[in-house]
């Protein structure tokens, strides 16, 4: 048996009353297990994460999760909160309450993320105040607008007073110096969004917690880790963020982190200290994290810890997984409501002469870099070539937003490089965080065309992501709940995206690993370099609206 505080191996039985670990050592017993030499660790605590961007409703999500080794979820449900703000989340809270998992949710505290964006409803200081009090919520989530919080703005001195005692997450891509020094003196305590060793060896020397990620899209924990290999565990926990459907299944959840982080050099014990009892100590779940008397008997059984794949699984006392299989009856159904599946509102269906996007005068564009592994952007100056019936000499492509929630009708349209999209046309309701409908298409002339039905298409679906060429559709996931999540097993969702990478890779060109959750990422105007949403493109570095022409001043 693992304990995380001394970082031992301690060859011992384990007492279980009414769902906790009563005591060390063997007792009289109503009932024994012989786990047979088996490892036996706390369950796995994932310190950041969206459940929106798995694609599941929650019971679905614990199905996934729970015989993967990860029995408790610090989540920020902002992304059902700017579809349907404080009602949606509650939602989720409902449905979460009685399954047999710790569903931590936080309270959003940036909806919307930036001026820039257009969400479908807003969290003021009186909503997340009703998130706290009255929904639950154990911290107020990522204050991803850091800008505004080292102005000092009123209304996030609010946000972060509100807490009152509870937990302030950040969200802090690339802050250093001074700019830190006000960030964490305004009440900010952590930060997921490191992504260089010296960044993220400033913030932990100034007392930040820091979460490292490894996501579908955003993988910095082999970047990162070394900071650990440096100075140790303290302040410093594992988190997935964002992880698509078929990462999970294809590599796992947690446990996929603090496998990889073994791999890269860390002890098995620091590993699973960082994933276990330091995230329960920094939210506050004081009940987790550890097997010592008087913690909920979360337990792993593992007989093999290379792979880190639980034989067993028990939470709460209660035996729910084995060999990678959720037991039957454990995850009760707890649908979404109805009311949270009808959210895409256009005042009009797009045409092509909509999304055709007149290249600047000059010649000159800015244009949205995508890095390859990262969520962070460059911004590109470029001379544009004639497009008119020819192919790019590089790799460049069409984008666009349309606002989808209040019928507002507007596109914001720019270009993008780094998908290697030849041809046809990719849409998605998921687009961080104002999920309004982002598109990319083909840089000819065809692209308006395939975009303009792209977009019809998840429409008429109710949200959700497609690939289309020459007006046909070519392979689509439907996302009902919210544009965000499915009504389908975790499986079939994967399945559905993995059909639908292929296809887009295969017919389209597009050469990004994850190309669907890579395209969500390009509308949050709250991380470098250059963003683009309904309202137009986004100088994130100067925090501003700026000029497609790249001989222009900003907008």
């Amino acid at each position: 048996m693992f304990s995380p505080f001394t970082r031992e191996w301690i060859d011992t039985d384990l007492a279980l009353a009414d769902g906790f670990v009563a005591g060390w050592g063997r007792r009289e017993a109503t009932e024994s297990v012989d786990v047979d030499g088996a490892a036996l660790t706390p369950g796995f605590i994932d310190a950041h994460m969206h459940l929106e961007s798995t694609k599941l409703w929650v019971d679905e999500f614990v199905r996934a999760v729970l015989p993967r080794g990860t029995t408790a979820v610090a989540a920020d449900p902002h992304e059902i909160a700017n579809v349907f703000g404080v009602d949606g989340v509650a939602a989720l809270a409902d449905a979460a309450r009685d399954l047999p998992f710790t569903f931590g949710i936080c309270a959003s505290s940036c909806v919307p993320a930036s001026p820039f964006e257009s969400p479908g409803a807003e969290v003021g200081v009186p909503e997340l105040r009703r998130l706290l009090d009255e929904v639950g919520a154990m911290a107020v989530a990522e204050v991803m607008n850091y800008p505004a919080v080292i102005a000092g703005d009123p209304e996030f001195r609010a946000k972060i007073e509100a807490a009152r005692g509870r937990r302030v997450d950040g969200h802090a891509p690339g802050l250093r110096g001074r700019e830190l020094d006000a960030y964490l003196a305004a009440g900010v305590e952590s930060d997921h969004e490191c992504f260089a060793l010296d960044e993220i060896e400033e913030k932990r020397r100034k007392g930040m917690w820091v979460f490292i990620r490894q996501g579908s899209a955003s993988r910095n924990l082999a970047d990162l880790l070394p900071t650990v290999l440096r100075r140790g565990t303290d302040r410093v926990a594992l988190c997935s963020d964002d992880r698509e459907p078929d990462m999970i299944r294809d590599v796992g959840h947690v446990n996929d982190c603090v496998r990889l982080a073994v791999e890269q050099g860390a002890s098995l014990e620091d590993a699973l200290t960082m994933a276990t009892a330091n995230t329960a100590e920094y939210h506050g779940m004081h009940h987790l994290g550890s097997l010592g008397p008087g913690h909920q008997a979360d337990i792993l059984a593992f007989d093999d810890l290379t792979a880190l794949e639980p034989a067993i699984v028990w939470r709460a006392g209660r035996r729910v997984a084995e060999s990678g299989v959720i037991l039957p009856d454990v995850v009760p159904d707890r649908p979404a409501p109805d009311w949270m599946c009808h959210s895409v509102h256009l005042p009009r269906l797009p045409t092509p002469d909509d999304l055709a996007l007149t290249p600047p005068v000059s010649g000159r564009a800015r244009v949205i870099g995508v890095i390859p592994g990262s969520i962070s952007t460059d911004a590109l100056e470029i001379d544009l070539p004639d497009l008119d019936g020819h192919d790019p000499p590089f790799d460049l492509a069409r984008i666009a937003v349309l606002e989808r929630h209040r019928k507002t009708g507007r596109i914001g349209l720019g270009y993008v490089s780094g998908f290697g999209l030849e041809r046809g046309a990719i849409a998605s309701t998921v687009a961080h965080d104002a999920h309004n409908c982002m598109v990319v298409g083909a840089a000819d002339h065809s692209g308006p065309s395939d975009m303009a039905v792209a977009v019809q298409r998840v429409a008429q679906i109710g949200g959700g992501q497609v690939a289309v060429l020459d007006g046909e559709l070519l392979g689509e996931v439907t996302l009902e709940i919210g544009g965000l999540m499915s009504t389908r097993t975790h499986r079939e969702v994967a399945a559905e995206l993995d059909a639908l990478v292929a296809t887009a890779r295969e017919h389209l060109g597009v050469a990004l690993p994850a190309p669907f959750m890579q395209l969500s990422f390009l509308g949050l105007s709250v991380i470098p370099e250059l963003r683009i949403t309904d309202r137009g493109l986004v100088d994130v570095t100067r925090f501003e609206l700026t000029d497609l022409d790249a001989t222009k001043d900003p907008a």
